[in-house]
């Protein structure tokens, strides 16, 4: 169990619900206004006043920092304000569930009485000062799991549904008003249904390609039947050579042709070839409209649903046509891997891998550990590692989330990788079998340049081999495919960022020359 952190503006009921919550887990709890007054024996206020707001979020910081970062689990109360430094928000969405309670600004200065004691509210109009200060926070408590208004005092409601929250355990990707949950399940009846409820959509626009449609789509129908909720469905061609504006134009023209609104959702339900277009033409339609991502492969599980890149391909390269669209949920269901073919699932073990060697040592030996039972689809050696895999992902997103930095890393592989598929016509190599060959190609050659240590090389090559993936490549396939690799998105003029392995868990971004790695690719 991870800890629950109640956070929200003053008066939203964190400090009454928060000894309940944590009676209901077990946990024990903690407010940290309270803490701050009994450490430096005097009240928030007055420290406020003395200190400056500056320091005391500094004093905030030093408290809760380490209190979430040792894992134990607890039940806190924040103060109004702890969230709105960045280091400590980010590290509570990382290592906690977030509950963000909201109020209206009158509500709140109702609640409030004696404004001696809240400084922050003393002003000639106190409910324009609440309502200013939840505009200036409004990114800050959007990166959470979940926000309840307490407006009503049913507390139970309410501590009922934190609690399910807990059982659930979502992940977050924390992008202030854009931010969205991912549900990690297998087969729970009403995830879907529920994950979309909240978005109160007026329509579906439902895409699946017709695989996904004769495997899945019953029982994703069955799913949203209850919701009473107008649908249109589109059915797509499977496959990446099918990933073309003529496969968007068919959204559009299927939403359009019915007359949806902006209130729509699109829901992307397949892999990540339906779940880019989905995203693309919800990017577009109406100038934009939600999107919920709900990934049936293992490599759209981990990468291709989350982080919000969208598109579709071009004869040139692949996804050179796109934009960045965040979905409003991800609903990650392991239910859907039962029907999917061996040679599917193991692709997606190849973008596991990657993320592991770029930023995560401890799920590389996990993968290590567990790679015979991955290889064989074990559900019980999937969800850690699918999980942990997004987990990692999350973090770089909420980092860098248009790519202009570290994100980069996540292209570890897909240099190469991607001119091999290009080269292959979208048929010899799956997406993930092109980045695993891509990965080796890529290390060999950093290995050869001194970036690499030479030993983490046979290591991964035989990681890949023990999960069923290909390693063997040959020099003439590398050059055939090599003209492909001039139309990358990544290459800046004659150089390119590529993503290099340094060590377990550790890479960075060099900028290369590319007849320099041409060299180093081919030799």
């Amino acid at each position: 169990m991870r800890s629950v952190v109640l956070s929200g503006f003053m008066c939203v009921g964190k400090s009454t619900l928060g000894p309940r919550i944590a009676k209901r887990l077990g946990l024990p709890f903690i407010d940290t206004d309270a803490e701050i007054e009994r450490a430096a024996g005097m009240k928030i206020a007055a420290l406020i006043h003395r200190d400056g707001e500056a320091a005391f979020r500094q004093r905030e910081a030093a408290l809760v920092v380490p209190l979430l970062e040792d894992d134990t689990p607890r039940v806190f109360a924040f103060g109004g304000g702890t969230v709105t430094t960045e280091r400590v928000r980010r590290l509570a969405v990382d290592r906690a569930l977030v509950v963000t309670l909201t109020a209206s600004p009158e509500t709140i200065v109702s609640r409030a009485r004696d404004l001696s004691s809240r400084p922050n509210l003393q002003a000639i109009d106190p409910i324009s000062r609440a309502r200013e200060l939840l505009d200036a926070r409004a990114s800050a408590y959007a990166e959470c799991h979940l926000a309840i208004a307490t407006e009503s005092v049913d507390h139970d409601k309410t501590i009922d549904e934190i609690v399910r929250l807990t059982e659930r355990d979502p992940l977050a990707v924390a992008l202030g008003i854009r931010s969205y949950r991912i549900d990690v399940c297998s087969g729970e009846a009403g995830r879907l249904s529920e994950t979309v409820a909240a978005l109160r959509p007026s329509s579906l626009v439902l895409v699946m390609d017709s695989n996904v449609r004769r495997t899945r789509g019953a029982v994703v129908e069955n799913e949203l039947a209850p919701l009473g909720l107008p649908i249109i469905r589109v059915t797509l061609a499977p496959g990446e050579t099918n990933k073309n504006l003529g496969a968007v134009s068919t959204i559009w023209d299927a939403a359009i042709g019915t007359g949806v609104d902006r209130d729509a959702v699109v829901l992307a339900v397949g892999g990540g070839v339906v779940g880019d277009l989905g995203g693309f033409a919800a990017a577009c339609l109406l100038r934009g409209v939600r999107f919920v991502q709900v990934p049936t492969t293992t490599l759209a599980m981990v990468d291709a649903s989350i982080g919000g890149k969208t598109g579709c391909d071009h004869a040139v390269g692949k996804n050179l046509i796109g934009a960045f669209h965040q979905p409003s949920a991800v609903v990650v269901d392991l239910a859907h891997l039962e029907t999917l073919p061996v040679r599917e699932l193991r692709s997606g073990l190849a973008e596991i891998v990657k993320v592991a060697l770029a930023t995560d040592a401890e799920l590389l030996s996990q993968l290590e550990h567990s790679a015979a039972r991955l290889a064989r689809g074990e559900p019980e050696a999937l969800r850690p590692v699918i999980r942990a895999a997004i987990r990692a992902k999350a973090r770089i997103v909420c980092d860098d989330e248009r790519e202009a930095g570290i994100r980069a890393l996540l292209n570890f592989g897909h240099t190469v990788g991607h001119a091999l598929e290009v080269s292959g016509g979208y048929t010899r190599w799956r997406h993930g079998e092109a980045v695993a060959l891509g990965m080796l190609a890529e290390m060999q050659a950093t290995a050869s340049m001194g970036w690499t240590p030479p030993g983490l090389v046979g290591r991964v090559r035989t990681l890949l081999q023990e999960l069923g993936l290909p390693t063997d490549f040959t020099r003439d396939e590398l050059s055939f495919a090599w003209p492909h690799v001039l139309g990358d998105k990544k290459r800046v003029r004659d150089a390119v960022k590529l993503p290099v392995v340094r060590g377990e868990g550790l890479a960075s971004i060099v900028q290369v020359r590319l007849d320099e790695l041409r060299g180093a690719v081919l030799s």
